[in-house]
C-alpha cells in the first residue's frame, strides 16, 4: 500500500513470479512489478477516481482469499458482486486487471533479458552446443553440421494474438525504459518514474479493441515490423558471434550461408480466407520489398561510414576499380559529385554505387519497369557479387579483419534478406485445384466420365500421366478473360500466373513453396504440379533447358493422412516426372505436418504420437529414393496445436530425420512474446539453431536401443489407443457442438477483428469439423478447459499402466526425449486448466440437460492429473518446476475475475440477443474486452 498526495493507491500485487531461482532477481523484479502496479494505480485514480481503485483491490483480494480457501460460498460472493456491475464499470474493471498483466508481462520480459545478460557466455546455445559436437566428433563433422544449416522460421498470420501493435509498441517502450537501472530517490528514478506515467496514461487511453478487422496487407505490415527489426538488431550480432564461435573449433560459416532465415503466409495463404486474391499477393510482395530496400540501404549505408580506407594508404585495387568505372558507364549509379568526394575512397565510392543501384531496385520493383544491367539489381546474387567485390579488394590490400568482419557479416545478411525480406509461401486447399482441373479436363473431353466422377486412384493415374507429357494443356489461354475457367477457379489459377510474374521482378526465390492443404494422396499433389506447368512455373519440356521454379509441399493435417504419410511420398517420387522436379530442386521434398486439426480430430496424445511415427516413415522413404526431407512443423502457441519449448520440440524429432533443414511456424502472440525486445530475439534464434545443430550431427543414431525403440513404440500405442478412444467418446457426442457454443465465447471471437481470415472453413466441411482449430483452441482456453492440450491423456495412461506398463512408461519419461516432451507440455496444460472456473462457464450459461459433459470432462481431468503426477513422481502439477508453478498461481488471482466478468457479460450478451434486441455498444466492449485480457493473462491461447 502506499499514500500518494492524499489519493489512496493500492499495490495490486506485491507478489510476482520469478524468472530463477536467483534471489539477486526475484526480488528486483517484485519490486519492479509494485513500482509499475503504483504508477498504474495512480493513473486509476486519475482518470476514474478513488471508487474504481478500492474496487479493484477489494476484488483482488476477495478472489485471492477465496482462491485459498476453496470456499465455494466467496466465490460465488464474488461472481454475483461483479455480475451486478453496470458494463461501464464492468469494462474498467477488467481494464484494470488486463493492463496490470501488460505490463507485468513487459516487466517479466526484462528479466529475463536480465537473467540471460548474466549468463556467462560460454554457458548459453550456441558455445555449448559447438563445443560439445567438436569435443565428440571433431571440427570437420561441425563443419558439415553447420554447412547443412538451413532453417526457416514462418511467421503466419494465424489470429491469435488479441493485443494491437500500438498497445505492443508501447509495452516495448516500458521495457525499454526499465532496462536502464535506476536508484530509488535519485533524479534518475523520478524523471524514469514519469516517463513511465506517461507511457502507462498513454496505454490506458489506448483502445485495446481493433475497430477494423484487419486485411493481409495488415498482416503483412506486423510481421515486416518484427523482421525489420530482427535484421537490424538481431541478426547482425548473431552471425558475428556464431562464425566466431565455429573459428575458435576449427570450423566456420561459409561465404554468404543463411544458416537461418525468415519466411511469411500473410498475403499467401489462400485457405480458407478469400481476402487472399493474386492482387493482394501482389501487393503484399510489393510491401515486402519496399522493406528489404530499406534495411539493404542501411545495411550498406553502416558499411560507407565504416570503410574509409584510402587508396594513397593502400594503394588501388585494379578489380575495384573495374567495377567502379562499369558502374559509371552504365549511368545513373555513380554521379560526378560521388566521384569528386570519393576520388580516394574507392570502397565508399562502390558502397555508394550499390546504395544507388538498391534505389533503383526498388523504382523498378515499383512500377514494374525493365531491368536495366548495371542501372538495378534483377537478383539478390547480382548485389551479392557488388558486395563480393569490395570484399575480395579489402582482402588483397590488408584489409583483411574488415573483410572477414563487417563485410562478412553483411554479405550473410544480405543473403538471407534478398529483395524481399522474407520468401512467401502460397497455401491453398486441396479441394480448389481439383475444381480448376475438372473444367479442364472435362473442356477436353479426353476421359471417358466427367473428371469429377474419377476416383482418388484413377485422379492420380490420369495427373500422373499428363505431367510426364511434353503438351501444354491450355497454356497462356487459361489466364485470359474469356477463358474457359468460371470467376472461382480463375482465382485459383491467377495465383499460379501471379507467381509466375514475381519470379520475374524479384528473382525466384521470393516464393519457393506451394502448400497444399489437406492433402489425402498424390493426386492432389500432380494436380498443382500440372497447374504450374501450365502457367510456366516449371517446364519439363525441353531435354537441355528443364526448369522447375516451385516447390509443392503437401500438408497433412488428419491421422488418416499422417499412417499413409509414406504411401504417399512412395508414389509421389514414384512418379518420373514429378521425381524430376523434385531433381531439379535439388532433390529435396518439403512435407508440412499439421499439428492443430490432427489434434482436433484425435486428440493431443495420439495427434503427437501419429506425427512422430509419420516423421520417422518419410524418413525411410525420402532415404530410399535419394531424397533430403525438409519436414515443415505447423506448430501454434499452444499445447493443443503443437506449441511448446522450441529447443526440445526439435529434439524430440526421430533420430535421422533432421539433416540441418527444418522449417516450422510463428505464430499470433509468440512472435511478440520472442521477438518484441532484441534480446529476447536472440534467445529465441540462438537455441533454433543450437538445437538444429544438435540434432543434426549428434542425432544421427537412436538414444535408445533398438529394443528399447520397439518396446517403447508397443507401449506409446496403447497409450495412443486408449487416449484416442476416450477423445472420440467426447468429439463424437452429439451435443459437444451445443456444448461448446455455449460455454466458450467463441462466437465473439470474430468480433475482436484480430484476423483477416474467417474462423469457419470456406469448403466442404461442416459444423465442428469445418471450425478452424485456432477458434477451437481459443474457445476451450477462454473458459479454461483447455480441452485440446489434454484430454485423453489419462486414459491413455491408465490403461497402459493396468496391463503392465507402469515400468516401462517411467522408463520412457526417463530415457525417451520424445515422450518426455509431451509429458512435460500437457503437465503444464493441465496446470492451467482450472475446473472451478470451468464449471462457473457451464453452470452459468450451458443448458442444464448439457452438464454431463462437463462431468465427463472434468472425470477426465482429474484421471489426467493423477496418472500424470503419479508418473512424474510429484504431489502436486509443476512441483518439478516451481517458478512456473508460482507464475500460474499468482496469475490466477487476476485472471478468475476476468473470467467471473466473461460469465456475466456472456449472460447478458446473450440475455439481449434472445429478446430480439441487438447487443448495446458498451455491452460488446464489455465482453471483447473480458476476452481480451484472458488472452493477455494466459500468454499463449493459440
Amino acid at each position: 500500500m502506499s499514500d500518494t498526495g492524499g489519493i489512496h493507491i493500492p499495490t495490486l500485487t506485491s507478489e510476482f513470479p520469478v524468472v530463477s531461482d536467483d534471489p539477486h532477481i526475484d526480488a528486483p523484479l517484485r519490486a519492479t512489478v509494485r513500482r509499475l502496479s503504483t504508477l498504474l494505480g495512480r493513473t486509476l485514480a486519475d482518470q476514474h477516481g478513488q471508487g474504481l481503485l478500492d474496487l479493484v483491490e477489494d476484488v483482488r483480494r476477495q478472489t485471492k482469499e477465496a482462491k485459498r480457501s476453496g470456499d465455494a460460498a466467496e466465490a460465488q460472493a464474488i461472481q454475483k458482486r461483479l455480475a451486478e456491475l453496470p458494463h461501464t464499470q464492468a469494462t474498467e474493471l477488467t481494464r484494470a486487471f488486463t493492463e496490470y498483466f501488460l505490463l507485468a508481462n513487459a516487466a517479466e520480459q526484462l528479466y529475463r533479458v536480465r537473467a540471460i545478460d548474466e549468463n556467462p557466455t560460454s554457458e548459453s546455445w550456441i558455445p555449448r552446443t559447438v563445443a560439445e559436437i567438436h569435443e565428440t566428433l571433431g571440427a570437420e563433422a561441425l563443419q558439415q553440421a553447420v554447412d547443412s544449416l538451413d532453417i526457416e522460421l514462418v511467421f503466419t498470420a494465424h489470429p491469435t494474438e488479441a493485443s494491437r501493435r500500438a498497445v505492443l509498441t508501447k509495452l516495448r517502450n516500458v521495457s525499454d525504459l526499465l532496462a536502464e537501472e535506476t536508484e530509488e530517490g535519485t533524479p534518475e528514478r523520478r524523471r524514469q518514474d514519469r516517463h513511465l506515467a506517461e507511457l502507462i496514461e498513454m496505454l490506458w487511453q489506448t483502445d485495446e479493441l481493433r475497430s477494423t478487422q484487419p486485411t493481409p496487407q495488415d498482416e503483412s505490415r506486423n510481421a515486416l515490423y518484427y523482421l525489420r527489426g530482427i535484421y537490424r538488431h538481431t541478426m547482425p550480432g548473431l552471425i558475428d558471434d556464431l562464425r566466431e564461435e565455429l573459428r575458435a573449433h576449427g570450423a566456420d560459416l561459409p561465404e554468404r550461408a543463411v544458416p537461418l532465415r525468415f519466411g511469411t503466409w500473410m498475403g499467401g495463404d489462400r485457405d480458407g480466407n478469400p481476402y487472399v486474391t493474386a492482387d493482394v499477393t501482389r501487393e503484399v510482395l510489393g510491401l515486402q520489398a519496399e522493406a528489404a530496400i530499406d534495411v539493404s540501404v542501411q545495411i550498406v549505408t553502416d558499411l560507407i561510414a565504416d570503410l574509409s580506407e584510402s587508396s594513397t594508404l593502400i594503394g588501388e585495387d585494379d578489380a575495384l576499380q573495374a567495377s567502379i568505372h562499369a558502374d559509371v558507364e552504365a549511368g545513373g549509379s555513380v554521379d560526378e559529385e560521388q566521384q569528386r568526394m570519393y576520388a580516394a575512397e574507392p570502397f565508399r565510392l562502390k558502397l555508394g554505387a550499390i546504395r544507388t543501384k538498391l534505389e533503383h531496385t526498388r523504382e523498378r520493383m515499383r512500377d514494374g519497369s525493365a531491368h536495366v544491367h548495371g542501372r538495378d539489381y534483377l537478383s539478390a546474387d547480382e548485389l551479392l557479387d557488388d558486395v563480393q567485390v569490395v570484399r575480395d579488394a579489402l582482402s588483397r590490400h590488408k584489409g583483411r579483419r574488415a573483410a572477414d568482419g563487417a563485410i562478412a557479416v553483411a554479405l550473410n545478411l544480405l543473403a538471407g534478406i534478398r529483395l524481399t525480406l522474407a520468401t512467401l509461401d502460397v497455401r491453398e486447399h486441396s479441394e480448389k485445384h481439383h475444381d480448376v482441373l475438372a473444367a479442364m479436363f472435362d473442356r477436353l473431353g479426353e476421359l471417358d466420365r466427367p473428371y469429377g466422377e474419377l476416383s482418388r486412384a484413377e485422379r492420380g493415374q490420369v495427373l500422373g500421366s499428363e505431367l510426364t507429357s511434353r503438351r501444354p494443356m491450355y497454356g497462356a489461354s487459361l489466364a485470359e478473360e474469356d477463358s474457359i475457367l468460371d470467376d472461382s477457379t480463375a482465382g485459383t489459377y491467377r495465383v499460379f500466373t501471379e507467381i509466375r510474374n514475381a519470379h520475374k521482378r524479384y528473382g525466384t526465390d521470393v516464393i519457393q513453396t506451394y502448400i497444399v492443404s489437406m492433402t489425402h494422396g498424390a493426386d492432389d499433389i500432380f494436380g498443382v504440379a500440372l497447374l504450374a506447368r501450365e502457367a510456366g512455373v516449371i517446364d519439363l519440356s525441353s531435354a537441355d533447358d528443364k526448369r522447375a521454379d516451385l516447390d509443392f509441399a503437401p500438408l497433412l493435417e488428419t491421422v488418416e493422412e499422417l499412417r499413409h504419410a509414406g504411401e504417399i511420398l512412395e508414389e509421389l517420387l514414384s512418379n518420373p516426372a514429378y521425381r524430376e522436379i523434385v531433381r531439379l530442386r535439388g532433390d529435396r521434398q518439403e512435407i508440412m505436418l499439421g499439428y492443430s486439426d490432427s489434434n482436433k480430430e484425435s486428440g493431443v496424445v495420439t495427434s503427437q504420437w501419429e506425427i512422430h511415427q509419420a516423421q520417422r516413415t518419410l524418413r525411410d522413404v525420402a532415404a530410399r529414393h535419394g531424397v533430403t526431407l525438409r519436414l515443415f512443423h505447423g506448430r501454434g502457441g499452444s499445447v493443443g496445436r503443437g506449441g511448446g519449448p522450441t529447443y526440445d520440440a526439435i529434439l524430440a524429432q526421430p533420430y535421422g530425420v533432421l539433416d540441418g533443414t527444418i522449417k516450422f511456424t510463428e505464430q499470433g502472440e509468440v512472435i511478440s512474446d520472442k521477438y518484441t525486445l532484441p534480446v529476447l530475439a536472440r534467445e529465441n534464434l540462438d537455441l533454433t539453431i543450437a538445437a538444429v545443430l544438435q540434432a543434426t550431427a549428434l542425432h544421427t543414431e537412436p538414444r535408445t536401443t533398438p529394443e528399447q525403440l520397439e518396446r517403447f513404440g508397443a507401449v506409446m500405442e496403447h497409450v495412443s489407443d486408449a487416449a484416442f478412444a476416450r477423445y472420440r467418446t467426447l468429439a463424437d457426442d452429439p451435443d459437444l457442438p451445443e456444448y461448446f457454443v455455449t460455454s466458450t465465447p467463441v462466437e465473439q471471437l470474430g468480433d475482436l477483428k484480430i484476423g483477416s481470415r474467417p474462423s469457419k472453413r470456406t469448403t466442404s466441411e461442416k459444423g465442428l469439423d469445418g471450425l478452424r482449430a485456432i477458434p477451437w483452441v481459443f474457445g476451450w482456453t477462454q473458459s479454461r478447459q483447455i480441452v485440446p492440450g489434454w484430454f485423453g491423456v489419462g486414459s491413455g495412461l491408465k490403461a497402459a499402466r493396468e496391463v503392465g506398463f507402469e515400468d516401462d512408461l517411467h522408463e520412457m519419461l526417463g530415457s525417451w526425449h520424445f515422450f518426455r516432451t509431451v509429458i512435460s507440455n500437457i503437465e503444464m496444460t493441465l496446470a492451467k486448466t482450472d475446473m472451478d472456473i470451468a464449471a462457473h462457464y457451464v453452470h452459468s450459461l450451458v443448458p442444464e440437460n448439457l452438464w454431463p459433459l462437463f462431468e465427463r470432462i472434468r472425470e477426465e481431468y482429474e484421471l489426467s492429473v493423477a496418472e500424470v503426477e503419479r508418473l512424474t513422481g510429484v504431489l502436486d502439477l509443476l512441483d518439478g518446476q516451481p517458478i512456473l508453478k508460482r507464475t500460474l498461481a499468482v496469475r490466477d488471482r487476476y485472471l478468475d475475475p476476468i473470467n467471473y466478468m466473461q460469465v456475466a457479460m456472456l449472460q447478458r450478451f446473450r440475455a439481449v440477443a434472445e429478446s430480439g434486441e441487438e447487443p448495446s455498444e458498451e455491452l460488446q466492449r464489455a465482453l471483447l474486452t473480458t476476452i481480451n485480457g484472458i488472452a493477455a493473462g494466459m500468454k499463449n491461447t493459440g
